[in-house]
């Protein structure tokens, strides 16, 4: 696999409890702690209130709304699902080169992945062009919606508004 369709190495990586590992955060930013319904009001988005909508209910539909909605959006997919699972699988596969094979199943919390997608789909809408921005979005919806449905109790520690 050449360099350009490696996933961008920061230098440091998190260890969960879990033992999965992943790239380091700090100072990428948090796009899980955007208010994310006024961030898609602003630009108009559809990925981005699916989003939103998911923190608010973590009702995993609005997750695939997402997926189904960034397709048509998002130039690489060419407005196709299965072009858009083709490119996912080239991270998934980075990553088993660099991590291990299916180390993110092991466990990792939720807001990872929702902090991270949203990071990789606002990096692709910016058109930065350091790593393929558009797969690790996708990457990072897929493993939440695993996570959901394969984890026990994973909304601990997910953002959640009494």
């Amino acid at each position: 696999m050449d360099k350009e369709n490696l996933p961008k190495d920061s230098g440091s990586t998190r260890e969960f409890s879990t033992g999965a590992h992943r790239d380091g955060a700090t100072g990428k930013g948090r796009c899980d702690l955007l208010p994310l319904h006024e961030v898609a009001s602003v630009m108009n988005d559809p990925v981005i209130e699916s989003l939103a909508m998911f923190i608010d209910t973590h009702d995993e539909k609005h997750i695939v709304a997402a997926l189904e909605s960034s397709k048509d959006i998002l130039p690489e997919f060419k407005g196709s699902l299965a072009n858009m699972m083709i490119e996912a699988s080239m991270l998934y596969e980075a990553g088993a080169l660099k991590y291990g094979e299916n180390n993110w199943q092991r466990g990792m919390p939720l807001k990872c992945y929702i902090d991270s997608g949203i990071r990789h789909y606002l990096k692709t809408l910016r058109g930065d062009d350091d790593e393929p921005h558009y797969r690790g979005f996708v990457w990072n919806l897929l493993c939440a919606l695993w996570t959901i449905r394969n984890i026990e109790n994973p909304f601990e520690g997910f953002k959640t508004i009494e």
